[in-house]
């Protein structure tokens, strides 16, 4: 598998590409795999048609936006580090 370094939210460490492809509503996305030792070790993000994203995070956060709206929420990780 390709390896990668870093990523949107930050882990800082490397990973592994689990998946990418498009589902059926043809919204784009990206599965990786950051280890045992990441918080959330299968993390992803989805690029969705209508321009909004999706980021679930190493560090366990998540990130949602919207350009269009102007909609964005951001949930910190349980563990209360960013």
């Amino acid at each position: 598998m390709p390896q990668g370094n870093g990523s949107q939210g930050g882990n800082g460490g490397g990973y592994s590409y689990r998946s990418s492809g498009t589902n059926s509503q043809g919204n784009h996305y990206c599965s990786r795999d950051y280890g045992s030792s990441a918080p959330n070790p299968n993390s992803y993000h989805y690029s969705n048609t209508n321009g909004s994203y999706y980021y679930s995070n190493p560090n366990g956060s998540t990130y949602y936006a919207n350009p269009n709206t102007g909609a964005a929420n951001y949930n910190p990780p349980s563990n209360g580090k960013q």
